[in-house]
């Protein structure tokens, strides 16, 4: 499942074609996504000017002149794809996947400047649902959410609080976006090594100078995956067709029997289960 840095990666690009301009038609193919996509969503979006394109952790949210928010969630194999006229004049166009229509695709946005935007979703997990600015806040998806953990302002003693009464290991407790928002098994993997933070270590006991390291680990795995466009493992491509490059960079995460990346250690890499979860650490450098 695509965590923030692939979501973050996927607004950037879909921001920069989208934001500022009237979508002229819209096209449901089904509606049977993870949630029932709105009867009368095409007609609701349709004419309407997208004023801005956030991120609510793994949520990419779309703003339009009317107040009508757009909640998009891309599941376990969503995709975002984005053709523009010289795409589809480009010799390349059908080798980067942008000129292959099958059947997984499932709405497709007809965007101002001829764009085309499409979204596919093999597995059908990822969803597409419509609310308001004044309702957003509260929305069922949204309302227990918890801080976003990139920016100055998530500091060791925000982090500290979030962790304090939980009786989990650290580790389950990362993947909890009630806890943090948008953090996934592979970045959490990542912020515990970075912070020498063992993933077993209950989470309430992660006070103090360990909360301020792992609050600094977190914003620093998630803002270099970010400028890294992620990590394409299975699903990830950015809108543009790009694959990210960040699983280059792991530390543990998917390296079980290798060396330790730790200064001067040795150790190998070890794989355990969390929660039905795979997870990776240096027994030596994770305390």
């Amino acid at each position: 499942m695509p965590e923030l840095p692939e979501v973050e990666t996927v607004r950037r690009a879909l921001a920069q074609e989208m934001e500022g301009r009237r979508i002229e038609h819209v096209e449901v193919r089904r509606h049977d996504l993870r949630f029932p996509v709105p009867i009368d969503f095409a007609d609701r979006l349709r004419g309407r000017t997208l004023l801005s394109l956030r991120r609510r952790a793994k949520y990419l949210v779309g703003t339009f002149d009317d107040e009508t928010v757009l909640l998009v969630h891309l599941g376990m194999s969503g995709r975002m794809m984005i053709e523009t006229q010289e795409d589809r004049c480009s010799p390349g166009h059908f080798l980067r996947g942008l000129g292959t229509h099958g059947i997984h695709e499932h709405i497709i946005f007809w965007v101002g400047d001829d764009t085309i935007v499409r979204f596919s979703d093999p597995r059908r997990f990822g969803l597409m649902l419509l609310t308001t600015a004044h309702d957003f806040p509260s929305h069922p998806l949204i309302r227990h959410l918890g801080p976003e953990p990139i920016g100055e302002h998530f500091t060791g003693p925000i982090l500290a609080a979030r962790l304090r009464d939980r009786r989990t290991p650290i580790k389950s407790a990362l993947l909890d976006q009630r806890v943090v928002a948008g953090v996934g098994n592979i970045y959490a993997c990542e912020a515990l090594f970075d912070a020498g933070i063992s993933p077993r270590r209950m989470a309430y006991t992660i006070q103090g100078t360990r909360a301020a390291r792992l609050a600094v680990a977190l914003r620093t795995v998630l803002s270099s995956a970010i400028e890294a466009g992620g990590s394409s493992l299975r699903d990830h491509v950015a809108p543009t067709g790009e694959l990210g490059y960040f699983q280059y960079k792991f530390s543990v995460y998917g390296r079980e029997g290798e060396t330790c990346l730790g200064c001067g250690c040795t150790m190998l890499i070890k794989r355990i289960t969390q929660a039905g979860r795979s997870t990776f650490l240096c027994t030596k450098c994770q305390r």
